[in-house]
């Protein structure tokens, strides 16, 4: 079984260390003061390597690291332009959640529905037992449809962190790019996108999840802990 990713980790160098390197060193007086623009990349800097770190550690490209990846970039690179409007940040903030969503949207009109992935990892959970239980059952097809109802809901619980990234992005970030008082509103905005953004749709991910295990019971008669590989 591949050892599952340090949240802790991930928090530390995704969120912690660019919200400080932002709100500490973007200025241009005391001993760590490194300016607006260095302090801009020394932060996107933390993450960048943090997931190039990740893919070489697990060898395999994950779509969703990768947009984050990109997002990362393009952070750092229209932070160092004033002549790039605070209107194309919070376009770029959004555009993220937003192509999650597409690409979820057409996965389930393909028929290839990559839910399944988002919430059962098959490395910790034996879905080969369910889907055995559930042709013995004759249940396969009303799994089907659980899952394509919760792929909406997934759908959906990204077009909300779209709109509030949107959201968030506007109502915050009113300086000048390439300023410290921009990389500050940056950290700000990074700081507050937890609790604003992620939660709401970890809830909502957490609640579709349940859905499914539910209807597993019901379908299969098969109990949670007896799916989780020992």
């Amino acid at each position: 079984m591949k050892k599952k990713e340090n949240q802790f980790v991930s928090l530390i160098f995704n969120i912690v260390i660019p919200v400080l390197v932002m709100s500490k060193m973007s200025g241009t007086h005391g001993a760590i003061a490194l300016g607006p623009k260095i302090s801009l990349g020394l932060a996107v800097s933390f993450p960048l390597v943090y997931g190039i770190y990740s893919f070489i550690k697990d060898h395999k490209v994950n779509f969703i690291s990768v947009l984050g990846l990109v997002s990362v970039l393009l952070t750092g690179i229209m932070g160092m332009f004033k002549e790039i409007s605070p209107m194309w940040f919070a376009i770029k903030e959004a555009s993220v959640p937003a192509v999650i969503a597409i690409v979820v949207l057409i996965s389930i009109r393909m028929n290839r529905n990559i839910v399944k992935k988002l919430l059962f990892n098959e490395d910790i959970m034996d879905m080969e037992k369910v889907h055995e239980k559930l042709a013995e059952n004759g249940q396969a097809e009303q799994f089907d449809t659980t899952i394509t109802k919760a792929s909406y809901w997934v759908a959906f619980s990204f077009v909300i962190s779209s709109l509030l990234n949107f959201i968030l992005a506007r109502v915050i970030l009113k300086g000048i790019p390439g300023t410290e008082i921009y990389d500050k509103q940056i950290a700000k905005m990074m700081a507050l996108s937890f609790p604003v953004i992620a939660l709401p749709c970890t809830i909502i991910l957490v609640l579709v999840f349940l859905y499914v295990l539910k209807k597993i019971k019901t379908l299969t008669g098969i109990e949670f802990e007896e799916i989780i590989k020992k």
